[in-house]
């Protein structure tokens, strides 16, 4: 008996749209913007057409965010210019994954202003 391993990629738009999402988690919960989208990249990659791309660029928004926020904390001693980068980091963090999820829902390709790629 020979089996054979079919996988079928399926497009689906609304996954992509909530794996975007579900970055704003940071701001309802206080965590989970950076496991939930990377959970749902990691499960559903191969098999959802742009889940790749798109979850890519979620992770490196977020690895991005991160450092930002690491960088502008000493940066608050020089003459306070760490407070206007975190302000910028928490506004570019709640308009960029709304747009992107925006994006996905049309079928457009992620593009996220001023991330490092990580990955």
């Amino acid at each position: 008996m020979e089996v054979i391993n079919q996988t079928t990629v399926r497009k689906d738009t609304t996954l992509l749209s909530v794996a975007h999402l579900t970055q704003l988690l940071h701001y309802v919960t206080g965590f989970g913007g950076f496991i939930v989208p990377l959970i749902i990249w990691l499960a559903s990659r191969k098999s959802v057409e742009g889940m790749d791309e798109h979850g890519k660029a979620i992770i490196n928004l977020q690895l991005s965010l991160l450092l930002y926020i690491i960088l502008s904390i000493p940066a608050i001693l020089l003459l306070g210019l760490g407070i206007l980068g975190l302000i910028a980091v928490g506004i570019m963090g709640f308009v960029l994954p709304i747009v992107n999820a925006v994006k996905a829902a049309n079928g457009e390709a992620p593009s996220y202003f001023m991330t490092i790629k990580f990955l």
